[in-house]
C-alpha cells in the first residue's frame, strides 16, 4: 500500500505549560476525505495548528508527501502543499473579496494558473463572483466561509484542511458548502475536515477520527463509526 499523502505518529504538542495533545496518531490517504470529530476542547483545532506549522509538535513525527514537516515553518508547510482554513475565516477587513482570494495564492507565480483557478473558485461559489468587489468581511457568516475555504483552493494544495466549516451557519449554507467540498473531492482534492456537526462530518468522510482528551479514542470508516450504536449515543443523538 502507498505511503499516505499525511501521516502523524505520537505527535504531542501544546501551548506553554499547557499540553494538549498526547501522542495523536494519524493518516490521511490521497484523494481520502477524513473527518475529526469531538467535543470542544478534544485538541481538533490544536492538531491542525501543529500540521500546519502554527505550533510546533513537542514529541513525535509529522510526514507529509513522504517527507518530515514537524517543526516547519507555516510559509514552508503552505509551499509543501497544505492549506489550512482556519476557524472564524480570518479574512482581511479593507479588502475586497477577489483582494482575500488572490492572497491564498501570494507564494505562486503562475498567473495563468492562478488566473484559472480563480475562475474555478468563482464557479464552485457564483456568489463571490457576484461580490468580487465588496469588502470580505461585509459578506454574511456563510459566505465568508466560502471566501476562506476559496482562499485555501488559491493555493493549489495536495492537502486542504478546513477546521469547523459549518459552525454558526444555517442548514441551507451548510448543505451548499457540503456540497462544495464533495464537488472538490470528486475533482481530486484531499481534505482534513474538522466538524462540530458529527453527522455532517460523516456524511462528507471516507473515514473518521474520533478525538478524546487529546487522543484518537475511536477511528474508521465513517459509515461503520456513524452505525455504531456507542458512537451515535455519544456523539449523535439518536
Amino acid at each position: 500500500m502507498a505511503e499516505p499523502l499525511l501521516e502523524l505518529s505520537g505527535v504531542t504538542s501544546g501551548y506553554g505549560q499547557i499540553q494538549v495533545l498526547w501522542g495523536m496518531d494519524l493518516a490521511v490517504r490521497e484523494g481520502e476525505v477524513v473527518a475529526l470529530v469531538g467535543s470542544n476542547g478534544a485538541g481538533k483545532s490544536t492538531l491542525l495548528r501543529t500540521i500546519s506549522g502554527q505550533l510546533a509538535p513537542r514529541e513525535g513525527t509529522i510526514r507529509f508527501n513522504g517527507r518530515d514537516i514537524g517543526g516547519a515553518r507555516p510559509d514552508a508547510v503552505l509551499t509543501a502543499g497544505i492549506a489550512h482554513v482556519p476557524e472564524g475565516r480570518r479574512l482581511f477587513r479593507g479588502l475586497t473579496v477577489r483582494d482575500n482570494l488572490l492572497l491564498g495564492a501570494y507564494l505562486r507565480s503562475d498567473k495563468d494558473d492562478i488566473a484559472r483557478d480563480l475562475a474555478y473558485v468563482f464557479e464552485l461559489f457564483p456568489i463571490l463572483a457576484e461580490r468580487q468587489r465588496q469588502d470580505a468581511t461585509t459578506l454574511s457568516g456563510g459566505e465568508q466561509q466560502m471566501c476562506a475555504v476559496g482562499r485555501g483552493i488559491m493555493s493549489r494544495p495536495k492537502l486542504l484542511m478546513i477546521d469547523e466549516l459549518s459552525l454558526g451557519l444555517s442548514p441551507r449554507m451548510v448543505e451548499h458548502l457540503s456540497g462544495a467540498l464533495t464537488q472538490l473531492n470528486k475533482g481530486g482534492q484531499t481534505i482534513l475536515l474538522v466538524e462540530q456537526d458529527v453527522m455532517t462530518a460523516f456524511e462528507l468522510s471516507h473515514r473518521a477520527y474520533i478525538v478524546e482528551n487529546g487522543k484518537v479514542a475511536r477511528a474508521g470508516a465513517s459509515a461503520e463509526l456513524m452505525a455504531d450504536p456507542t458512537v451515535s449515543e455519544a456523539y449523535l443523538s439518536i
